[in-house]
């Protein structure tokens, strides 16, 4: 490979990270003004046009903010873990299907898995390093979860791998030129939304974060820069979330407006959700799991699974 071609996907790489973090900060923006409105007030409204330099007043308030030293912390992982799982929420950025410049995975839904599944580590170590009981049980709570709901996650990817017959997230809007898979697979196309706010920790299924039980979870602990980072990662996960949506089952990938509209209609259906549902109770959360996801994901994996050996 050419010098200049892995310059041009080193800067590609950073203006796609530099434009996730800044929707990102206007996520955080949209949510609070949603929030407020569904709450009959104005939300932020005060720095800027219609408060919209809020984002980055709240970034430089938590970044300039007291970092505290924990005496009695694994210090280490303590200080690392929201770093690296900024990190992974930025790499898994790199899975988006551009036509140009940026990497190409042919495994693609294989890297989202490993990603995925390294985010546990992450919280895990946030939780445990702090050494507070609190933020332990916050982390063991997460881990659960997220284990749990990556199960019905597989296989309800599963079930879109088995359409169209490829890792290859470019394929996904090829063969939804005619038909969206939304239509042709929506109970599943449900039941993935619901999984996603489960793996993102979105409310009704916020209970890493529970503060009325938990104080506020695995994240307790951390102040200024650490929290900023935890709180990025979170969001850039909803974005990157709205995303895979829109590419399983709302057309694929697209260069035009219409894809980010798309996008931006699902982070607000995130939104919605938190201003309208009160939170679950965590054994239900463990029942609607195993006893409901499992199953549906599961019969319907072996019907499409028939579908496509009945039609080839």
């Amino acid at each position: 490979m050419l010098l200049m071609e892995k310059f041009n996907i080193i800067l590609g790489m950073m203006i796609l990270f530099i434009g996730v973090l800044i929707g990102v900060a206007f996520l955080t923006l949209l949510e609070r003004k949603v929030l407020g409105y569904i709450q009959i007030r104005k939300g932020p409204n005060k720095m800027g046009f219609m408060g919209i330099l809020q984002p980055f007043s709240d970034g430089i308030k938590l970044f300039s903010k007291e970092q505290v030293y924990l005496n009695f912390s694994n210090y280490l992982y303590y200080y690392y873990s929201p770093v690296m799982g900024f990190f992974l929420s930025l790499v898994i950025w790199t899975l988006i299907p551009y036509y140009f410049n940026l990497i190409s995975y042919n495994l693609g839904i294989l890297f989202f898995f490993s990603c995925t599944s390294v985010g546990v580590y992450i919280l895990l170590m946030a939780g445990w390093s702090s050494n507070s009981n609190y933020s332990m049980l916050g982390g063991l709570r997460a881990v659960a979860q997220t284990i749990s709901y990556e199960v019905s996650l597989a296989l309800i990817l599963g079930s879109s791998l088995i359409l169209i017959m490829d890792f290859n997230l470019m394929k996904l809007s090829e063969m939804q030129d005619n038909s969206w898979f939304l239509f042709l697979m929506m109970p599943l196309s449900m039941c993935m939304f619901s999984s996603m706010l489960a793996e993102t920790n979105r409310t009704p299924f916020d209970f890493a974060e529970g503060e009325s039980e938990l104080v506020s979870g695995f994240n307790i602990e951390y102040s200024s820069g650490g929290f900023a980072l935890i709180f990025l990662a979170e969001y850039s996960s909803i974005l990157f979330m709205s995303m895979m949506f829109v590419l399983l089952y709302m057309g694929g990938y697209s260069l035009d407006l219409f894809f980010y509209l798309k996008m931006s209609f699902i982070s607000f259906m995130f939104i919605w959700v938190r201003g309208t549902l009160p939170r679950y109770r965590y054994d239900k959360l463990m029942y609607l799991c195993w006893k409901v996801y499992l199953p549906i994901s599961l019969n319907m994996l072996m019907l499409y699974l028939g579908m496509k050996m009945f039609i080839i």
